[in-house]
């Protein structure tokens, strides 16, 4: 067997955080066609490295064949559009950007964030490898690029003028198995006065909240503040500002400049953010080899939960079709003989079925055709959101459910 590698540092990989036994790619939901079809299973097993502390799982498949079609519209999430719209309105203001400003976001999606900047006049461009996906965005008048983000992509806008005042990635530094590559065309790209603004889930929050079910094979890797300032600094960009946001079950949304570029102070929030990890724990080897018993202790609540539920005759069923979701169901093995089916806002996951547990994907109204006793919120980070929307599940005295951290029945 070929020795495992740190994908920063190049460390060999000996520490196992979280082993959730073999899953198919959470992203890929299935036809009715093809449901004779056999799909392929991946090792799901993130290490840490004992050098960086970077959590990471191998690269089994392609970023080219997991992201060129995309099931993943972000537009569909509401509480996450309002969070869009906020961060255009603090942009604006704090970079003072203007119609003479260029805002390119790497992995743009559907056009969810770059429309409110098209809407407040300002020029941007987006990055989005997956064709589809890409073109919803092109539809509501985005100008979009089909392509991965790298050096390559990076020097080539950077030679046609392109070159970004602001720089956004959301959601997208850990579906990036080159680090390298991918940080070092962020700096070819951005002007010498550019802001760089990236958000991802906080490894600090995945640890304390035993969110294990956002592992999966499109994510390579999870980060602390810690272990991402020594990724940046070393292709010569240096973290000025982070901030802790709510989404994703608790993200970082850090601030980057060129190393070179004096006139962004460090903020506090570096020197807090830092201090705050180091009191969890996150610079030392056995708080992360401690996570996969807590997670063995969920898997048995989350089926003695189904168990007994359905022994009282009860039904239950899903809302949502997030990969998290997928996560969990594959490595709880739970399949339709749990949960009936599950509903999802978004047209391109209706009428599919839920990689590995085959579990239909209906539209949301069948949860009032059928009135369960129990609705499982896969997406539970947004509960609330989806709480408000189906409240009428308590005319017949259903209750929801959450099952990350742990079993809650609301």
């Amino acid at each position: 067997m070929r020795e495992k590698q740190c994908r920063f540092c190049s460390n060999s990989l000996k520490h196992s955080f979280a082993d959730l036994g073999l899953s198919p790619l959470a992203n890929s939901y299935i036809k009715t066609e093809n449901l004779q079809v056999k799909e392929d299973f991946y090792p799901l097993h993130a290490y840490v490295c004992e050098s960086c502390f970077l959590v990471q799982l191998e690269e089994f498949e392609a970023p080219q064949n997991i992201f060129n079609e995309y099931t993943y519209f972000s537009s569909y999430a509401e509480s996450w559009l309002k969070h869009a719209r906020a961060y255009t309105r603090m942009a604006v203001s704090r970079f003072r950007l203007d119609r003479n400003s260029q805002v390119v976001e790497i992995a743009s999606n559907d056009g969810y964030l770059l429309q409110y900047f098209v809407e407040a006049d300002i020029p941007v461009l987006g990055i989005e490898p997956a064709a589809n996906v890409a073109r919803a965005a092109s539809e509501k008048g985005i100008p979009t690029l089909v392509n991965f983000f790298g050096r390559d992509t990076a020097a080539r806008l950077s030679a046609e003028g392109r070159s970004a005042d602001l720089l956004i990635g959301n959601n997208v530094l850990a579906h990036v198995p080159d680090l390298h590559d991918f940080v070092a065309g962020m700096k070819l790209v951005l002007k010498p006065k550019g802001i760089i603004t990236m958000e991802f889930p906080h490894l600090l929050r995945l640890i304390q909240d035993n969110q294990f079910d956002t592992i999966y094979h499109e994510h390579f890797s999870y980060f602390s503040f810690g272990t991402v300032q020594k990724i940046f600094a070393s292709q010569g960009l240096t973290l000025f500002d982070v901030e802790e946001l709510p989404t994703h079950g608790g993200s970082l949304r850090i601030y980057a400049c060129h190393t070179e570029d004096e006139t962004k102070p460090e903020t506090p929030n570096v020197k807090r953010l830092l201090e705050l990890e180091d009191t969890a724990g996150l610079r030392q080897l056995q708080t992360y080899q401690v996570f996969s018993e807590k997670v063995r202790n969920t898997k048995c609540n989350i089926l003695e939960f189904m168990i007994q539920a359905k022994r009282e005759g009860k039904t239950i069923v899903g809302y949502g079709a997030p990969a998290k979701g997928n996560t969990l169901l594959n490595y709880c093995g739970i399949r339709n003989d749990f949960v009936e089916y599950t509903v999802d806002r978004s047209p391109h996951k209706q009428g599919m079925y839920l990689p590995g547990t085959r579990i239909p994907i209906a539209v949301p109204d069948k949860i009032r055709a059928t009135r369960p006793d129990y609705v499982i919120i896969l997406p539970w980070n947004l509960k609330d959101e989806i709480m408000e929307q189906m409240a009428y599940i308590r005319d017949w005295g259903g209750k929801f459910v959450t099952l990350i951290p742990g079993v809650a029945v609301m």
